[in-house]
């Protein structure tokens, strides 16, 4: 967010939870009882935000006053060197206002009242915390994250967390066997060999007939954003349940937005094997995938860390595909030999290419100059991209093929 023309990332926690004594004829609310086997997860992800952090906000009801879990949160914040502000919110008349100085009682650092609903004291509670962040340089709009940009992405419950925890080698993502626990797309950067990598994970990716109004509808549309800004996508499909039409409507949008694509097979320690399992599997998935046959796979077991290591190599090798060039004189040798082992179909009059070249990688996009964009049949342009790709290493990228007439002329002929 900017405020004032500061920019800096405002991270939101769980709440650090403190179940306090209730009668069992209390029932516990949907969010209590669906958190409640949560409580140390949620907490560890609060602590290490908090350790990353330069400025730290503590939001408390000042309409409860202090309670035994503002107190807990207090004597975390005061074991950290960090700068602290507490927000003691609900304070949405003059006395809640005043009985705001209460929370000085925590020893932390200054109390402000404010209004969330109404917005009252949040540009004072603002001003605080941009006053004490690190000094940096002035933030650049133009400038470009070179990162290599991975998403995680698959249906709910296919392990996507448990993957990112593996290749991080810490819990930065909450594990649980309870669909939907992700609800936003995660950033994480690490370096890896040198090259510097954005993985994103996100929540799955619901058939849309069972995507539920509210929270996981737009965690949805987050998870497909986070496939629009990614270069390399990993699609975790879980090998107990084997391919489902989601895990292809999945693929297909990788597809759509020509972005590259792994397979990962996860949970492969759990399927049952002989010799023959391992090919038989790769022939449902190049069968069940068979619009995208220049796909890799790759089996793996997140919970046991097998071929854990072969994720991120995978991935930046279809990454340097989508930079591959080819130059112009070998491309037409290779199209004019492909014509000769294959001539394109006539009905009358016959496609001819005359010239083609790379304009542009990332991904590599090629344009052939024809006599008659109509004459050209979609099985002949798969055909000249099969020769492509046998030729050249596009292993799990896209490419773009356009066909243009050579003239005006000619089209209208």
């Amino acid at each position: 967010m900017d405020w004032n023309g500061t920019v800096f990332t405002l991270v939101d926690t769980g709440g650090i939870e403190v179940y306090q004594p209730r009668s069992p004829l209390t029932p516990l609310s949907p969010l209590e009882e669906g958190s409640s086997g949560f409580v140390e997860e949620i907490k560890g992800q609060a602590l290490q935000a908090i350790q990353e952090a330069d400025v730290v906000v503590m939001v408390v009801d000042v309409t409860q006053g202090i309670t035994a879990a503002d107190e807990e949160v207090a004597e975390i914040l005061r074991r950290t060197e960090k700068a602290v502000f507490v927000a003691a919110n609900k304070a949405d008349n003059g006395p809640l206002m005043q009985n705001s100085v209460e929370f000085y009682q925590l020893g932390l650092g200054e109390v402000f009242g404010i209004s969330a609903l109404h917005g009252t004291g949040t540009g004072d509670l603002l001003d605080a915390v941009v006053e004490n962040l690190p000094k940096r340089p002035e933030f650049d709009p133009e400038a470009e994250d070179t990162s290599l940009k991975i998403a995680i992405v698959g249906r709910p419950n296919v392990g996507k967390s448990s993957l990112l925890n593996r290749l991080l080698g810490e819990e930065r993502s909450i594990v649980s066997p309870i669909a939907g626990t992700t609800r936003d797309a995660i950033d994480t950067h690490i370096t890896y060999h040198g090259e510097p990598i954005t993985l994103i994970d996100t929540a799955g990716i619901r058939r849309r007939g069972r995507i539920e109004v509210g929270i996981e509808k737009f965690s949805v549309l987050r998870a497909v954003r986070a496939v629009q800004r990614a270069d390399v996508v990993l699609l975790v499909i879980d090998a107990t349940e084997g391919v489902t039409a989601q895990d292809q409507h999945i693929a297909g949008i990788a597809l759509e937005e020509l972005r590259s694509l792994v397979i990962i097979v996860n949970k492969w320690d759990a399927v049952e094997k002989d010799t023959h399992t391992m090919p038989q599997f790769e022939a449902t998935l190049r069968r069940e995938f068979d619009f995208m046959p220049w796909v890799p796979f790759l089996f793996i077991s997140a919970q046991t860390g097998q071929r854990i290591h072969q994720v991120l190599e995978n991935a930046l090798l279809v990454y340097e595909a989508r930079f591959f060039q080819v130059q112009t004189a070998p491309l037409n040798k290779l199209v004019r030999q492909a014509i000769e082992h294959h001539a394109p179909s006539s009905r009358g009059r016959r496609l001819k290419i005359f010239f083609a070249n790379q304009v542009k990688v990332n991904p590599p996009t090629f344009v052939f100059y024809v006599n008659d964009t109509e004459l050209l049949h979609l099985s002949y342009e798969r055909y000249l991209e099969n020769s492509l790709r046998a030729e050249y290493p596009f292993s799990g990228t896209p490419l773009r093929m356009i066909f243009r007439a050579r003239d005006a002329a000619n089209k209208k002929k």
